[in-house]
């Protein structure tokens, strides 16, 4: 149904993406998004192919998304190039980097296994079955709607028990998460070197550890996090003079260990200030300082928070000369991929594709990240009354931003307003018929 009615930007982001697979396959890929796009109900990918009306040719998807999930890196590297074309990245890059498991079912998944369960929810549940995604996120700031999470790539972990149980033709190797996340690192910096931009990326506290900064500092990024309440930090070392230097290196750390509970607990040094926070203006309690840390290789940023009921939070950055400001703001906007997790769920059904063989499923992951992305950057330069009418709902709140699935919605009807008039031009002008279709799309959508 929506093969051929993409908006005219769209269709070309999505060829470019296609034109990086084989011919065989290609031309397979706008009509699989369109049914993407058109899906309701439980989203398996039999009802992508039902939404899309591609049921008859059904094996041939199939086998899509078994040769895409080998190609998702280069796809992806294109679509960052896209949506830099779109936004205007300015002088830094800002990225995030977190895990999420994606419930499944069946013992015959491959790759999933049993993993801890990050929302246990009322039922507590400290463990759950599936996968888990270790994604990669653009951090975008629009002035309208605020902070907004574009995902591009993600690595599929699989823990070191599960990994006899995959295909040997797979050629899947053990890595951890932090490798992983490195590895995602590293590739970004790869894609980024034509553009001279600073690249900082985020992370959760879980992350703060040497496997993974030592790879990230050494591929050029700033990478800011939550620090551990009992971190082993260590003060700055003095400057020698050059007539008084030693034989030898000069100390990269200080003799003296910093202890972020007694810098935290002690009542001078704390100053405020307003900060652009969760999009919007918030009077912040903070203390900063610099100092030394091993798993990051000498000297970063340390930057206390307080809570008006006297907890506190510590943060760090790996450039020593970001303003708190700058580290701040970035921890709070780490929040847009939880909400890009969030979506990709509760909108595009992640976990929902019932498919087995790996190479299907890290295909199947890309796929509902890329859609995510392609109707958000189609959404950047729209209007709000263009993306969401809540005339009808008198009760909201009409200068709330559109969500995710709002935008989705518009793109949809966006869609079957093309081929409507593409179908039918001459009964466009008519005003009545126009209007009655006006209604079918808000039903419909």
């Amino acid at each position: 149904m929506a093969r051929s009615s993409f908006s005219a930007e769209v269709t070309l982001w999505i060829e470019s993406l296609a034109n990086l697979l084989h011919a065989t396959h290609a031309w397979r890929l706008m009509p699989l998004l369109g049914g993407m796009l058109f899906a309701r109900g439980r989203r398996t990918v039999t009802s992508w192919l039902r939404a899309g009306d591609l049921s008859a040719d059904y094996q041939g998807y199939y086998y899509l998304l078994g040769a895409l999930g080998r190609k998702v890196k280069a796809c992806a590297g294109a679509l960052l190039r896209l949506a830099i074309e779109v936004i205007n990245p300015g002088e830094r890059l800002l990225f995030a980097i977190d895990d999420t498991p994606s419930k499944r079912y069946g013992p015959h998944v491959q790759g999933a296994g049993i993993h801890h369960n990050p929302t246990p929810g009322p039922a507590e549940q400290k463990f759950v079955y599936g996968h888990v995604w270790v994604t990669l996120s653009w951090v975008v700031r629009h002035t309208l709607w605020g902070t907004i999470g574009l995902p591009l790539l993600a690595c599929l972990y699989v823990r070191r028990v599960n990994i006899p149980d995959l295909p040997r033709r797979s050629g899947v190797k053990f890595e951890t998460k932090l490798e992983q996340a490195a590895g995602l690192v590293e590739w970004l910096a790869g894609w980024l070197k034509y553009l001279g931009k600073s690249l900082w990326v985020v992370v959760d506290g879980a992350y703060i550890k040497t496997p993974f900064l030592k790879r990230a500092l050494k591929a050029g990024a700033t990478v800011i996090g939550r620090l551990r309440k009992d971190a082993a930090l260590w003060s700055v070392p003095e400057p020698v003079a050059p007539g008084q230097r030693r034989r030898g290196r000069p100390r990269k750390y200080g003799a003296e260990r910093l202890s972020l509970a007694k810098r935290a607990g002690h009542g001078r040094g704390w100053e405020r200030g307003t900060f652009t926070l969760y999009n919007r203006q918030v009077l912040v309690c903070y203390k900063t300082f610099l100092a030394t840390y091993k798993p990051a290789g000498g000297l970063i940023r340390v930057v206390l928070v307080r809570d008006d009921d006297g907890a506190w939070r510590a943060y760090m950055c790996t450039n020593p000369d970001a303003s708190v400001a700058e580290i701040l703001e970035a921890v709070a906007d780490r929040s847009a991929i939880e909400q890009n997790f969030h979506d990709l769920k509760e909108v595009h059904g992640v976990g929902q594709q019932q498919l087995r063989n790996y190479w299907a499923n890290i295909a199947a992951y890309h796929l509902s990240m890329w859609l995510h992305t392609f109707i958000e950057l189609w959404a950047w330069n729209k209007r709000q009354k263009d993306l969401v009418d809540r005339s009808a709902s008198p009760w909201d709140d009409a200068t709330r931003r559109p969500s995710h699935a709002d935008r989705r919605n518009a793109m949809r009807r966006n869609c079957l307003d093309n081929e409507f008039q593409h179908q039918a031009p001459a009964a466009g002008s008519n005003r009545k018929l126009r209007r009655l279709w006006t209604r079918v799309l808000r039903l419909a959508v």
